[in-house]
C-alpha cells in the first residue's frame, strides 16, 4: 500500500529531512510530505499521476521517527520475581510502575516508542527472556547477553587466556543468546558476593579468582569491539548508589583503554562524598571525562519521585540496599554460575536530601552534555521510575520554568547543592529527537530505524503540535505507525497481528576454539554450554518473534 504523510513539521535530524517537500523552515524541521510503500519509507514519487492508496493529513501536527528505548527491564526472571513479590500493590494501582508485559507494550506505543531493548538477558534465562519480550506486542525488542560474572570467562581471564579465545568465547554467547550486545554488571562483583566479599572496587582482586573489575572491562571493551559489535561494551558500574562512587566510575572509564564503552543509568555512579550529609553531586566529574574521553556515551537512569521497584542482576549492592525496601520485603537470587539478581522495591520522596540529589543529578547530566547523541533518555525502567515518566521527564529538560518550579519542592539542601538552578539550557524536539530516535539507533547499528529516511523502516510517530507543553505532547499521539500499520490512532490495527521482531547481532566464531571452551564450560555448569544455543526456527515457532539480524559483524584485524 502506498501511504503519504502530508503538511507535517517534520523532525528528523540525522537525514536532514531529505523526504520532506519544504514550503516552510526552521533548524531541521520542515514542513512537508512523507510517502511509504507497505512497511518502508520511499522517496516521493516523481509526477502528478501518482496517487496514494491512504492520505494521512499532518497538518500543524510534529512528525518523528518512532522512539527507542535503549535500556529498559522488560523480559527475563527478575521481573516476574517483582511481579510475585509485590502482587497486591501492582493489583490495586490503576497505573502501576511495573506493568504486564501487554501492558508495557501498550504504554510505549501510547507514547510513540516502537523499538525498545531488555539490558540484562542472562544466558541460562535467554529463552524465558524472548518469550517474556514476544508478548510485548507492537514493538521491537533485543536483549543484550550479560556477561562479565560467569564462572568461565572469570576463568579465562585468571589463567591469562589469549584474547582470541575470549573473543570466540563471547561471540558465541552473543549468537548463541539472540542479543545484540554484550552487558557487564558490577564487574566481578556478583560472583564475588557468592564468595562473601561484600564490595569490590574497580582495581580489588576477586578472593577466588584474583581478577580485578578493570581486568574484566579491558578484556570485554576489547572483545566486543574486535568481534565487531556495533554497540560498545554496555557497563553497570562497580559500587551501585555508594557515596563516592564517581570515582570508580572515573576509573571504569579509564581500565576501557580508550575502546568505545558505554556507562549505563549513569546518575545512579555520579556520586560524591562531600558536604554535610556525606553523599553529594558528581555529575560535573563525569562531563568533564565525557568532554576528555570522546570514546564514552552514557545513559541517566533518571529517578523520578513516586513508588518504584528497583530490579538488578547486581545482587552485591542489592543486599546492602534491602534495608531501604519500601514496602519491606526482598528477593535475592543466586542464577547458578553466571549472575544474580536482587529485587528491592522502592518510594522516592522529594523530601528526602538523598534522593532529591538523585533527581537534581541526572538532571545536571542531561543538561551539562552539550552533544545529545551522548547522553541517553532512560529511566532504567522500573529502578529510577517506570518508563510511563518520560513525557514528564522531557517536560523538565524542554522548560526551564517548569523546571524550576520543581526544583523549589525538592529537600533545600539537595536544591541548594546542585548547579540546576539558573540552568538556563531547555532541550529543543531536534536534540530530543537525536537523543530518543537518532542516536540509539546509530549506536545499535541500526540504520533502518530512528530517522525518516528513504529506505528506512515506517516507524513514524504524528504528535499534536502542543509545543508550549512537551509532556502533553510526547503522552498523547494522534497516531502511531510501526512497520507501515497503524497501530494508534484512526485505523489502528490490533498490535497482536502484527509480527513481533527480535533484533540480534550475528557474529562470527571459531566452533573448533569454542569448542574446547565448551568442555571447560561443561565441567561446572548446570548445564552444557550447547544447550544455550537458541536457533531462528526456534525464535519463531516456540518463543514468537523473527529473529532479524539487525547489524553485519566485521571482525576486527
Amino acid at each position: 500500500m502506498l501511504t503519504r504523510i502530508h503538511g507535517g513539521k517534520i523532525v528528523d535530524p540525522k537525514s536532514a529531512n531529505t523526504t520532506a517537500t519544504t514550503t516552510s523552515a526552521a533548524p531541521s524541521i520542515e514542513v512537508g510530505d512523507i510517502w511509504y510503500a507497505d512497511d518502508r519509507i520511499i522517496d516521493p514519487p516523481q509526477g502528478t499521476s501518482v496517487r496514494p492508496n491512504r492520505e494521512i493529513d499532518a497538518s500543524g501536527c510534529i512528525v518523528m521517527a518512532g522512539g527507542i528505548d535503549l535500556h529498559t527491564h522488560i523480559g527475563g526472571g527478575k521481573i516476574t520475581l517483582a511481579r510475585m513479590l509485590l502482587e497486591t500493590e501492582l493489583a490495586g494501582n490503576r497505573e502501576p510502575f511495573l506493568p504486564t508485559a501487554r501492558d508495557t507494550a501498550a504504554r510505549y506505543l501510547d507514547m510513540g516508542y516502537t523499538t525498545c531493548f531488555e539490558p540484562a538477558v542472562i544466558p541460562s534465562n535467554a529463552r524465558s527472556a524472548h518469550a517474556e519480550m514476544a508478548d510485548v506486542c507492537g514493538l521491537d525488542t533485543g536483549g543484550y547477553c550479560l556477561l562479565g560474572n560467569d564462572d568461565c570467562l572469570l576463568r579465562m581471564i585468571a589463567d591469562g587466556c589469549d584474547q582470541q579465545i575470549v573473543n570466540e568465547y563471547v561471540a558465541y554467547m552473543v549468537a548463541a543468546t539472540q542479543c545484540i550486545a554484550v552487558k557487564v554488571v558490577n564487574a566481578g562483583g556478583i560472583s564475588a558476593f557468592k564468595f562473601n566479599q561484600r564490595s569490590l572496587n574497580v582495581d580489588t582482586p576477586h578472593a577466588e579468582y584474583g581478577v580485578t573489575p578493570a581486568s574484566i572491562i579491558r578484556v570485554l571493551a576489547r572483545s566486543v569491539h574486535e568481534i565487531g559489535l556495533a554497540h560498545p561494551l554496555h557497563v553497570h558500574c562497580s559500587n551501585l548508589g555508594a557515596a563516592g562512587n564517581i570515582e570508580s566510575t572515573l576509573a571504569t572509564i579509564l581500565a576501557a583503554d580508550g575502546l568505545p564503552i558505554h556507562l549505563t543509568h549513569c546518575q545512579f555512579h555520579s556520586y560524591g562524598d562531600d558536604g554535610p550529609h556525606g553523599i553529594s553531586s558528581g555529575a560535573s566529574k563525569l562531563v568533564e571525562a565525557l568532554a576528555r574521553y570522546p570514546n564514552v556515551t552514557i545513559d541517566v537512569g533518571q529517578i523520578m519521585f513516586g513508588q518504584t521497584v528497583t530490579i538488578s542482576a547486581d545482587s552485591q549492592h542489592q543486599f546492602t540496599n534491602r534495608s531501604h525496601a519500601k514496602p519491606r520485603r526482598t528477593a535475592l537470587v543466586d542464577v547458578e554460575c553466571e549472575a544474580g539478581c536482587g529485587v528491592v522495591p522502592f518510594r522516592y520522596e522529594n523530601k528526602r536530601y538523598v534522593h532529591s540529589l538523585q533527581w537534581a543529578i541526572g538532571l545536571e547530566l542531561f543538561l551539562s552534555v552539550d552533544d545529545p547523541s551522548r547522553v541517553f533518555l532512560t529511566t532504567d525502567h522500573p529502578n529510577g521510575a517506570p518508563f510511563t515518566t518520560y513525557p514528564h521527564l522531557i517536560r523538565l529538560l524542554a522548560d526551564r520554568s517548569f523546571r524550576e518550579t520543581a526544583l523549589a519542592e525538592i529537600h533545600p539542601d539537595a536544591a541548594a547543592s546542585s548547579s540546576l538552578k539558573g540552568n538556563s539550557r531547555e532541550y529543543t524536539l531536534d536534540e530530543i529527537a537525536i537523543m530518543t530516535r537518532q542516536a540509539p539507533a546509530r549506536i545499535l547499528g541500526l540504520d533502518d530505524i530512528g530517522n525518516l529516511r528513504p529506505g528506512s523502516l515506517a516507524d513514524i510517530v504524528i504528535y499534536d503540535a502542543h509545543e508550549e507543553n512537551m509532556e502533553r505532547l510526547f503522552s498523547e499521539p494522534r497516531m502511531v505507525i510501526r512497520r507501515g500499520s497503524i497501530v494508534r490512532g484512526d485505523g489502528a490495527v490490533d498490535t497482536r497481528t502484527v509480527a513481533h521482531v527480535t533484533r540480534a547481532a550475528d557474529p562470527a566464531f571459531d566452533r573448533s576454539i569454542v569448542l574446547g571452551q565448551a568442555r571447560k564450560y561443561d565441567e561446572f555448569a548446570a548445564h552444557v554450554m550447547h544447550r544455550l544455543w537458541i536457533s531462528d526456527d526456534e525464535m519463531q515457532s516456540v518463543l514468537g518473534s523473527c529473529s532479524v539480524k539487525s547489524n553485519a559483524c566485521e571482525r576486527v584485524r
